[in-house]
């Protein structure tokens, strides 16, 4: 009583205004049904804590060694020249040990370790990096880190890493890289047991163990199942009638068929894949919304719904884009368009799109895109060679880069001071492609012309005598978009040393200008790099603000096509162009190129100025020059010929220009970059320390014979679609069998269904999973076919009952001697529920978030249709979802988190939604239900539960509504709605046997 009391206290208040029999009768009967719950076993834990420890280790290979390799080695390593402060940091041990200060770290205590206070700088003495403090993210997963635990390879591992793994041995002897071989089908003692060659091979097993499997589940706890594996929704009353009264021997295999040609399907194994493609409608940076996602689902649902090749499916999200506008192909308009939907997979990533190192960036993007592939399709941990070859897998760093290679060629970001994501048209008829085109042009000249009036109107406005500054130097602030050509301002320069941000001339360009503190001279630099420009040749100019204590020989260098190129500047005199700018000279660029200013304050004397870049086409330069005359200090800028009144024009020009435009419908994606070329290796990861060349290419640990190698002029995500899809590429079979058991019985062949790697588990038996993987693809890659087999043996229909002898030999059902019962997810519940008050919206597909939905912050989705339509919406996670462990839509996840925990049982409880709910239902059972209060029990019990109560349920439930004492007017609704509030909050209602 005392628990129950605890939670009494959190209830709502409109639950405790009344009869507190309410809330005696919840508890009763979510007892009563977790009565006939069987104790938990292993099986029905969370993960083992080996799995835990891998995924640590790799948060640690991913996120903590690259950053104690570029910053800590150097000085506290054993291949530090000169240690310092008697630290090392290349290993556990050392970081435990500590040095002059004492241990670096404690270990699951981040306030209270050195290492920690240290990158915080909060101390200047002892603030390290001792250049320049780390960025936020990385400092906050040092301090997850350490919070986790500060987990680190074991000693073993630990010294062949430090060796260099054996390649070639992993290659020839791991498990995961051999090919498959379709294995023979096994003997077993009892044949007449088994359902088919699947049953074969997990008896034989067993027999091996000594074991024997448990009884088959009854009809009607298989029929409860199979609902709830294909479609994610319970059987009503009817639908398991018509199964128990149907005596054929065929009756089970009848019923998944019919399941298995649902749409319903497709929402819930669509569902499945999402988890893994890290599927949102959103980022997590300000909440920006990605109004096009929803595309990308749909098409997932209709993939699993039509069973279209598996490999196909691989294909189209990696190079669909590429396969839909071949030139060569003969597919239909509908054919085109889903394959550029399934390349919205490697747009979905979760990106900080306020980077301003956007070399940096595009590599982060990459970066993510290959990790997502390599765990989605391959089982692999691929992003663990960014910074070094892979302590454990056979993945060099150079197989990174060949990868890299490939991904970087693919553009997903159109560069900015905030970067923006690809919004790239669907393929239409040509008619409506043209419009469409020559509607662009139309709109990107008036734009050019605006942007030109624009500094005309900007500079008459000033009245600026280019010998000298304005009178009392107060000339206006200049906005970037208001000055022609590319403009980089100082925020967006990569900054080397500390730089002071000042406004104190109120002369300037954006939002202020950066000065060098006239110190630490030949150790401060500032790179201007143009992302977005395209090949030409380029006036380049550079901004500041000039003064008698400026250097007068400020050194900058122009890097581009032509080579590189010095120029040394004297900041004292005025900047010839408008007083604010001075030419670097004329200059070719390459598209996306490595062209760069950089600013040194090397050798100088006095305070070096860096203000803005600007890069003008030549060829506008005319333009521009006649447009923006020097204008008298008295020049009346509004004038009717004025600059002014013919930017009002243009302005008004575009927008009706822009009403006008013809729709074309887009998708996040990714489109080819316009040069192609190979990646250079990034020493320690880091984008701007440049290694040899690599070209692009495959995984060497993976023998794929036949598939070409990319050309010069595409990416080559083609021919890695080809690669992956190949028949003697061993992992995506595998992986995406593995997937199928692992969502079928609860746990996959090789529990770490994301990584195959020799840090995931062993498989509990490989000849089964092989022998799944060849039928996979000798079914047409079929998942439906799979899925059917699987279903239809008798393994899969083994009752959940618990068994003490085998229990003894395989306490975590490695061996599938019973099935595993399983809790449902939070999308299933809520459905269940919605099903079960006669409310669930089945309508398909389409965009489900509010129209001018623009962030997605306390976002409140209040419809009723399938939960898979819920938004997306990284900030704003559905709470029940979330309660019931959501996937993280930032992270690749094969296989959720299947926690236990009180909010679960308390959000039952006391969330508005369950209540609506409950209230919902008992209103339907008023209105469709028999009049009898016995009836109506049976009823509800089986609407919720799929079975009539026990004897003892029943009479609790009778003893309840004709106790009940209320308003007369609702006296029945009330009586019944905690009735349907107590199964929901059930034991039995979560879970299915």
């Amino acid at each position: 009583m005392t628990f129950c009391r605890t939670i009494l206290g959190c209830l709502p208040p409109r639950f405790l205004a009344g009869d507190r029999s309410v809330w005696a009768f919840v508890v009763a009967a979510a007892a009563m049904t977790a009565s006939a719950a069987p104790a938990a076993t292993p099986a029905n834990t969370p993960p083992a804590a080996s799995e835990s420890t891998a995924a640590q280790i790799e948060f640690f290979e991913a996120k903590v060694r690259p950053v104690l390799v570029e910053h800590c080695y150097q000085c506290h390593s054993v291949k530090s020249q000169k240690l310092k402060g008697s630290l090392y940091v290349d290993g556990r041990d050392g970081l435990l040990h500590g040095g002059d200060s004492g241990p670096a770290i404690v270990p699951g205590d981040a306030d209270k370790s050195v290492l920690i206070e240290a990158i915080r700088y909060k101390n200047e003495d002892t603030a390290m990096p001792p250049k320049q403090k780390l960025p936020a993210p990385v400092i906050a997963d040092l301090e997850a880190w350490v919070k986790m635990g500060a987990p680190w390879p074991n000693e073993a591992k630990l010294s062949v890493a430090k060796a260099g793994p054996d390649y070639a041995k992993l290659k020839a002897e791991h498990w995961a890289y051999q090919p498959i071989r379709k294995p023979a089908v096994p003997a077993v003692k009892d044949a007449a047991w088994t359902r088919g060659d699947l049953d074969r091979f997990t008896l034989s097993s067993m027999e091996a163990k000594g074991i024997r499997p448990v009884a088959d589940a009854d009809r009607l706890t298989l029929v409860r199942r199979v609902y709830f594996d294909l479609l994610g929704l319970p059987p009503t009353p009817e639908q398991i009638d018509r199964f128990l009264s149907d005596q054929s021997p065929n009756a089970f295999e009848k019923l998944v068929d019919e399941l298995l040609a649902s749409p319903h399907f497709g929402e819930r194994w669509g569902r499945n894949w999402l988890d893994v493609a890290r599927f949102a409608e959103s980022l997590t940076l300000r909440g920006f919304v990605l109004k096009d996602a929803w595309k990308y689902r749909d098409y997932v649902i209709e993939q699993f719904n039509s069973d279209r090749p598996f490999d196909q499916f691989m294909q189209e999200q990696i190079a669909g884009d590429l396969i839909a506008n071949d030139p060569k192909s003969t597919a239909d308009l509908a054919t085109r368009r889903r394959q550029m939907n399934g390349t919205t997979f490697l747009a979905l990533g979760n990106n900080n799109l306020e980077e301003q190192d956007k070399a940096g960036l595009r590599m982060d993007v990459v970066d993510e895109q290959l990790d997502t592939f390599g765990k989605a399709f391959l089982g692999q941990t691929i992003g663990c060679a960014r910074c070094h070859d892979h302590k454990f897998d056979p993945v060099p760093t150079k197989d990174y880069y060949a990868l890299a290679g490939i991904f970087r060629n693919a553009k997903t970001l159109e560069h900015s001071n905030v970067s923006k994501w690809l919004e790239v048209p669907l393929p239409g008829d040509e008619a409506a492609a043209k419009l469409v085109k020559e509607h662009e042009a139309a709109v990107a000249a008036l734009q050019d012309r605006i942007k030109i009036t624009k500094s005309a109107v900007a500079k008459a406005a000033r009245g600026i005598d280019p010998d000298k500054l304005p009178a009392g130097g107060k000339a206006k602030v200049i906005a970037v978009a208001d000055l022609p050509g590319l403009v980089i301002d100082d925020e967006q320069a990569r900054k080397v040393g500390e730089w002071k941000v000042t406004t104190h001339t109120g002369s300037y360009i954006g939002e202020g200008y950066r000065q060098d503190l006239n110190g630490d001279k030949g150790q401060k630099t500032l790179t201007f790099q143009p992302e977005a420009l395209n090949a030409g040749k380029y006036e380049v100019r550079l901004a500041y603000t000039p003064g008698p204590n400026r250097a007068t020989n400020v050194p900058v260098t122009i890097f581009s096509a032509d080579g590189d190129k010095t120029i040394h500047i004297n900041q004292q005199e005025v900047p010839p162009i408008d007083g604010r700018f001075i030419s670097l000279g004329q200059y070719n660029f390459e598209k996306n190129g490595a062209g760069f200013v950089l600013v040194s304050n090397e050798g100088t004397r006095g305070f070096v100025i860096a203000d803005a870049a600007q890069f003008i086409p030549v060829a506008e330069l005319a333009a521009i020059e006649s447009a923006v005359k020097p204008a008298s200090p008295h020049a009346d800028p509004s004038a009717e010929d004025g600059p002014a009144v013919e930017l009002k024009k243009l302005e008004a020009e575009l927008k009706a220009l822009q009403a006008k435009a013809p729709k074309s419908e887009t998708i996040v994606s990714i489109v080819e970059e316009s040069k192609i070329e190979d990646t250079r290796v990034h020493v320690r990861g880091n984008v701007h320390n440049l290694g040899a060349e690599v070209p692009r290419g495959y995984l060497s640990a993976v023998e794929v014979k036949g598939v070409p190698t990319p050309p010069a002029d595409q990416s080559g995500r083609r021919e890695l679609a080809l690669w992956l899809a190949a028949r003697d590429n061993p992992l995506p079979a595998r992986v995406t069998a593995n997937r199928i058991w692992h969502w079928l019985m609860g746990q996959g062949i090789v529990r770490t269904v994301d990584n195959f790697g020799t840090t995931g588990e062993m498989p509990s038996d490989l000849r089964l999973l092989d022998y799944l993987s060849t039928q996979f693809v000798e079914q047409g890659w079929s998942v439906k076919k799979l899925v059917r087999q699987i279903v239809l043996s008798r393994t899969y229909q083994l009752d959940f009952r618990h068994d003490a002898n085998a229990a003894a030999v395989d306490p975590e059902n490695r061996l599938n001697w019973r099935s595993n019962r399983q809790r449902l997810d939070g999308e299933s519940l809520r459905d269940a529920m919605l099903t079960v008050s006669g409310q669930l919206d089945k309508t398909m597909g389409g965009p489900t978030y509010k129209a001018g939905t623009n962030a997605d912050y306390n976002y409140k989705y209040t419809d009723a249709r399938r939960s898979i339509y819920i938004p997306q919406f990284r900030n704003s996670m559905p709470e029940m979802i979330e309660a019931f462990d959501a996937a993280d839509p930032s992270m690749v996840s094969g296989r959720r988190n299947i926690s236990t925990v009180a909010p679960q049982a308390l959000f039952m409880l006391n969330h508005p939604f369950v209540l609506s709910q409950s209230e919902a239902a008992a209103d339907r059972l008023l209105k469709e239900g028999p009049t009898d209060a016995a009836a109506r029990a049976d009823l509800a019990y089986r609407w919720v539960l799929g079975r009539l109560p026990t004897d003892k349920e029943r009479a609790v439930v009778l003893q309840y509504v004709q106790g009940f004492h209320g308003a007369a007017k609702t006296a029945e609704r009330d009586s019944w709605t905690p009735i349907f509030h107590g199964l929901f909050a059930s034991l039995d209602f979560r879970y299915v046997n």
